[in-house]
């Protein structure tokens, strides 16, 4: 087993599953008839990146896990996700926010990894980058939406913004095993997408007139599997199916 590959596909895996449940919240709950069907929209090729990614750690670990056990029978120490995903919803203006700084992030990353060594992280990262364009540019038009919006909208826009902003650097973290995958060629290096996240936040930031904050504490830890008390929340429900019924199948 290639043990650094198969935890930094763990973190992108994470990430997605995380996510992918948080915007699925938003089902039957949107503002909109157009966003109750987009949101659920993002959030299954999120899962669906999620399920890729951890059939192929499966298959790396070689201990006979397949995607639902790793999705669903781990404890919450053992997710990597970073925090920002992790994130209650609290209002559209947060969720969107979310949406678009990890869509921002994973767009330049997804478009690495077409150059990767690996076959499998190539054929994974090709089909989700198109899926990524379209959230990066959906999310950026209600952020600037709301943000140049009303005085309402653009006080809840600017309260996420000073919300979320610290939790934008685990994004960027490499951890020792995602530091290895990207020595070997596997996966990109997370710090390489840095400029082109700020440039596509700034772009969007500057037509939503948002002021970005500067952090002086960033929030770390989800790498580590630190995770804050909502997260247990997250799981409770997401977990409940396969821990009320193991080895359940449709």
């Amino acid at each position: 087993m290639s043990a650094p590959l198969f935890n930094a596909l763990l973190e992108l895996a994470d990430d997605h599953l995380i996510l992918g449940h948080r915007v699925s919240e938003w089902c039957g709950h949107a503002p909109l008839l157009e966003e109750d069907l987009a949101m659920p929209n993002m959030a299954l090729d999120m899962i669906g990146a999620a399920r890729s990614l951890y059939t192929y750690a499966g298959e790396i670990e070689g201990e006979g896990r397949d995607e639902d056990q790793l999705a669903y029978l781990r404890y919450d120490r053992e997710y990597k996700n970073c925090l920002l995903v992790e994130r209650p919803n609290e209002d559209f203006a947060h969720t969107m926010l979310k949406q678009l700084y990890f869509a921002a992030f994973m767009h330049p990353y997804w478009e690495a990894a077409l150059q990767s060594n690996d076959e499998t992280v190539r054929g994974i990262a090709g089909k989700s980058v198109k899926e990524v364009a379209y959230h990066i540019r959906h999310a950026g038009e209600w952020v600037v939406r709301l943000g140049d919006g009303t005085e309402e909208s653009a006080k809840r826009m600017q309260d996420a913004v000073t919300e979320l902003h610290p939790y934008v650097e685990e994004l960027f973290h490499m951890s020792a095993d995602a530091q290895a995958a990207a020595d070997k060629g596997a996966l990109p290096d997370r710090e390489a997408m840095r400029t082109q996240w700020t440039n596509s936040i700034s772009n969007v930031f500057d037509q939503a007139k948002l002021t970005m904050p500067e952090v002086e504490y960033p929030q770390l830890g989800g790498r580590t599997g630190h995770h804050g008390e909502e997260m247990g929340h997250l799981l409770s429900e997401l977990q409940y199916m396969q821990r009320a019924y193991p080895n359940m199948s449709w």
